[in-house]
């Protein structure tokens, strides 16, 4: 898939994101969702190797999204690339739905793990990118995680262990868009040098904008030599909707109908 196509397909992401958050009459996690846009459609566009049709298939890489809160920006994503339809993409938030504000695993729908609880995805793509390399199997493992997600400590118990265990098929993506649930994260937890810590700990460290659908594709081509692989991207919260984005009001809201004309005003859309 070229570089216009999966513009094409953030662009249809960001769409189905705000119809769908508005048509369930709930608040939803829009910023986070809206921030790793371009990141998730890279990946299910043309970085991962997978089988629409066939969601649960062996071979498949796996995707494990840690920062479970940015379920909008996954589900968008599953629509995108056919493994979700329209009909079950709808029923987000609905009584008796399969989606909810948190995934929950069920490989039928290309959701491969639950998560809610931060700090958790990461030690799990351990487990399974060691699996892997044990099998000698050759697919791989890829974990979306939140920068507000790295004040817990298990992160960074699992990102010494993928170093020590030298897991080079093994790619973790930080969305680092500076803000988290309770403010702004310099003023929770100020990382200095977010970078130069995940280079301390051995990892092949590649920093990113990342709604730069280009650079996204040259760090996730980028050979590992030896060792898990982290893209520390720069992202805007609520990317895209003028309103909304570095603002964290919209970390968790609910869109109301003048909101969500305004919002694909933003996005040029009828």
């Amino acid at each position: 898939m070229d570089e216009q196509k999966i513009r094409l397909m953030a662009a249809r992401m960001r769409k189905s994101i705000l119809d769908i958050s508005h048509s369930c009459n709930m608040s939803a996690h829009l910023g986070g969702g809206l921030s790793m846009v371009e990141i998730t459609a890279t990946l299910y566009g043309a970085v991962m190797n997978y089988r629409a049709e066939e969601p649960a298939w062996d071979g498949r890489d796996r995707f494990i999204l840690s920062k479970g809160h940015g379920v909008l920006g996954y589900f968008s994503a599953l629509l995108a690339a056919g493994i979700l339809s329209e009909e079950v993409f709808q029923t987000f938030q609905t009584n008796g739905s399969d989606l909810i504000a948190h995934p929950v695993m069920n490989l039928a729908l290309g959701i491969e793990s639950s998560n809610g609880s931060l700090g958790q995805g990461l030690s799990m793509c351990v487990g399974l990118a060691l699996a892997a390399k044990k099998k000698q199997l050759p697919h791989k493992i890829y974990v979306l995680l939140g920068d507000g997600e790295c004040n817990e400590g298990s992160v960074w118990e699992a990102v010494m262990l993928a170093a020590q265990l030298k897991l080079d098929n093994l790619t973790a993506v930080v969305d680092y868009n500076k803000l988290q649930s309770d403010g702004a994260g310099s003023q929770i937890l100020d990382y200095q040098d977010f970078e130069k810590k995940w280079e301390s700990f051995g990892w092949n460290v590649h920093s990113v904008d990342g709604h730069d659908i280009p650079a996204l594709l040259a760090a996730f081509a980028s050979g590992t030599d030896a060792r898990p692989k982290v893209l520390i991207a720069h992202t805007i919260k609520g990317k895209g909707i003028d309103f909304m984005e570095n603002n964290n009001d919209w970390h968790h809201n609910r869109l109301t109908r003048t909101q969500y004309e305004q919002a694909l005003a933003a996005l040029g859309v009828a």
